[in-house]
């Protein structure tokens, strides 16, 4: 049986609905351990004299074992779907987690970088499946609403590593050794629910492709999407990697207060990771991918040049805009490709995260040579690709 059976017909809306919340809570913990990592940078650097290049290669591992695999990954369960890989996925998390709490040297950050990155990996393509499979059609909600679980993990994050790791120290990681537990449990009931759909349902014929473009026009589509998120994670990974230290570089504030700064603005990106997806299935996904692209510009461009009242303003409005796109672009690749769901979501979370991890470690080598203050100066002009949106073509949505 292939992965498309029940892509086509979802469960009745009330049992989408709680798998939906489900996916979306799982998310939240998954990319909540995430995001444990770079949030303790500032920790790690201060116990191990890590300069900015180091810091930079731990994100390029975390990000590369998080991207390399995930296409493979939903490739592969297109056509064997493995309900049950999701549960397993947390358990290289919790491994990662465990190893980070004890590592003592610099070898030993990078397995566990290594190991929370396979974690990922393999959560991110099935469980967008699943968020597919339980949509009831409503495909850009279903997806902002499980993007929207996984930015509010990724805020929470530096506020947890604020208040419970940087206070208590390194081992206090393994604390968080319950949350992935608590993921393990809620996925194993969404893999019962996912396996049970596969049993039920018929295969369904892959969609015919509606948009008329051929071979050469998919493939230039996909490499302006390709760009478009480039420019958006090198510019998130900016942020999650480095904010901390342009703020404590800037305005000499402690790593604590930096964290709490971060949080602002991944809140903010959690926010408007929600309004993607609706608003593209009303308006239509070119234009959510217009204003979340290259809406952002005037303010990244100030951003470096104002002061820290302004500049957490700015930040949380970048956030919000920047974030609300990859929902769009997910559901636009989607409908590029039907029936290569889990294919596509695999490719594009994998490319985005691999964009990060290049970004991350490009910009550390950048700080090193010159400041963390020049990277931002740099990094503001990176929504003008967002005009490329104009190249894309037109799907119908």
């Amino acid at each position: 049986m292939t992965a498309t059976t029940a892509e086509h017909q979802p469960a009745r809306q009330t049992t989408s609905l709680w798998i939906l919340f489900a996916i979306s809570f799982s998310h939240m913990l998954n990319d909540l351990m995430q995001a444990l990592l770079p949030a303790v940078y500032p920790l790690l650097r201060e116990i191990y004299a890590l300069d900015f290049t180091q810091i930079g290669l731990i994100t390029l591992v975390n990000q590369l074992t998080a991207s390399l695999l995930q296409p493979l990954v939903g490739y592969y369960t297109d056509k064997y779907p493995k309900p049950y890989s999701l549960p397993i996925a947390m358990c290289s998390t919790l491994s990662g987690l465990l190893v980070l709490s004890v590592a003592s040297s610099f070898p030993m950050l990078l397995v566990a970088a290594a190991l929370i990155g396979v974690g990922s990996s393999i959560f991110h393509p099935e469980s967008s499946r699943v968020a597919r499979m339980a949509s009831g059609g409503r495909l850009g909600f279903a997806q902002s609403l499980f993007q929207v679980g996984g930015n509010v993990g990724t805020a929470m994050g530096p506020l947890l590593a604020a208040f419970i790791i940087i206070p208590r120290g390194q081992g206090s990681v393994s604390w968080f050794a319950m949350v992935a537990l608590t993921a393990i449990a809620v996925l194993f009931a969404v893999s019962r629910w996912y396996a049970g759909q596969n049993r039920m349902k018929k295969p369904q014929p892959v969609a015919a492709r509606t948009h008329g473009l051929s071979r050469s026009g998919l493939i230039g589509a996909f490499a302006i999407l390709a760009m478009l998120v480039m420019s958006k994670n090198v510019y998130m990974a900016s942020m999650t990697s480095f904010y901390s230290f342009f703020l404590i570089e800037k305005f000499g504030l402690d790593a604590s207060s930096a964290q709490l700064y971060l949080f602002v603005f991944l809140g903010a990106a959690a926010a408007g990771t929600f309004i993607g997806g609706p608003v593209g299935d009303k308006v239509g996904r070119k234009v959510v991918i217009w204003v979340s692209i290259l809406g952002p510009l005037p303010f990244t461009l100030a951003l470096p040049y104002v002061g820290l009242e302004l500049s957490i303003v700015l930040t949380a409005i970048i956030g919000f805009i920047l974030a609300s796109a990859f929902s769009a672009i997910l559901v636009y690749a989607q409908e590029l490709l039907p029936g290569r769901v889990g294919m596509i979501a695999g490719l594009m979370f994998g490319f985005a995260f691999g964009m990060g991890a290049l970004g991350a470690a490009v910009l550390g080598v950048v700080a090193d040579a010159t400041s963390i203050i020049f990277v931002f100066q740099l990094c503001a002009f990176l929504p003008l690709v967002g005009l490329l949106t104009a190249l894309l073509p037109n799907t119908g949505d």
